[in-house]
């Protein structure tokens, strides 16, 4: 019977609220008390982590660690994108006549993914797209994919469903229904390219290191900006970070891509691997 009730329940639970709450308590000096729990509970390695964990604060300060600078090498060449993040490859493929898959049988179209814009959504068609879950023991930092400028980033507000399985498999048009902050990136030879950062049920808020942009803001309205100065970041720089687990789909304008080896639906990602290389001439 619960798995039954399960998927109907979460359409009436009141997602954003409770994701702001969370938020709270985690980051309040008391959650500090779950962290050692929560390392154990996730297996997560200690030893590649910035600092000690006693030295963190609250548990979302935690969940939000960095690495130490060498845990994560990243793949070398102009022509190589990388894994923005940690996590498991839920989809990738080509964008066919505007669309993306989400699971067997539910689809949604980069239209609605970047805020109902045709004319932004039509630069990725015929490219190719990948979608990223981060589970909660993966490392929450998002990183560039590429050498490239910020050219602009759009906010989007909407539902926060869990995106693991049961939301995915249970809610239609997940990604583009789920709150999302999207930065715009212009490369030097390999196209434009969308990072579209998912919210989630209980993720706090995404935020990004180019300016206060963030997501679950009570009452927040869509937002689409040029980004100031048009910075340019380096493969493999910082470039946000989640307060707790989601989803990343970074959608790649190219169609002169292939994917890395090993780069696979169900596959483990570690950010800074091979994600795809630019094809030979």
């Amino acid at each position: 019977m619960g798995k039954k009730l399960l998927p109907g329940l979460i359409h009436r639970l009141p997602q954003n609220a409770m994701s702001r709450t969370m938020g709270k308590i985690t980051a309040t000096p008391f959650s500090r008390l779950a962290i050692q729990r929560y390392i154990k509970h996730y297996q997560i390695d200690t030893s590649i982590i910035e600092k000690p964990a006693s030295e963190y604060r609250t548990l979302k300060e935690f969940f939000s660690r960095r690495l130490k600078p060498a845990a994560r090498p990243i793949a070398p060449g102009p022509d190589t994108i990388v894994s923005p993040v940690d996590g498991t490859v839920s989809q990738l493929g080509d964008i066919c006549e505007g669309t993306l898959i989400q699971a067997k049988g539910k689809d949604f179209s980069v239209s609605e993914l970047l805020g109902g814009s045709e004319e932004e959504a039509k630069r990725y068609y015929g490219g190719k797209f990948i979608t990223i879950y981060l589970s909660p023991r993966d490392y929450h930092r998002i990183h560039m994919p590429v050498t490239g400028d910020l050219s602009s980033y759009c906010y989007l507000p909407g539902r926060l469903y869990p995106v693991n399985q049961l939301g995915i498999e249970n809610v239609d048009r997940l990604f583009a229904r789920n709150e999302r902050l999207v930065t715009h990136i212009k490369t030097d030879n390999l196209g434009e390219m969308a990072l579209v950062k998912v919210g989630a049920l209980f993720v706090g808020s995404v935020k990004v290191c180019y300016n206060t942009a963030t997501t679950n803001i009570k009452h927040g309205r869509q937002t689409h900006e040029k980004i100031a100065g048009t910075p340019r970041y380096e493969k493999g720089s910082e470039l946000g970070w989640f307060e707790f687990g989601s989803t990343v789909i970074l959608l790649l304008e190219s169609n002169q891509l292939e994917w890395a080896a090993g780069v696979e639906k169900g596959k483990s990602l570690l950010m800074g691997q091979a994600l795809a290389t630019k094809k030979a001439e």
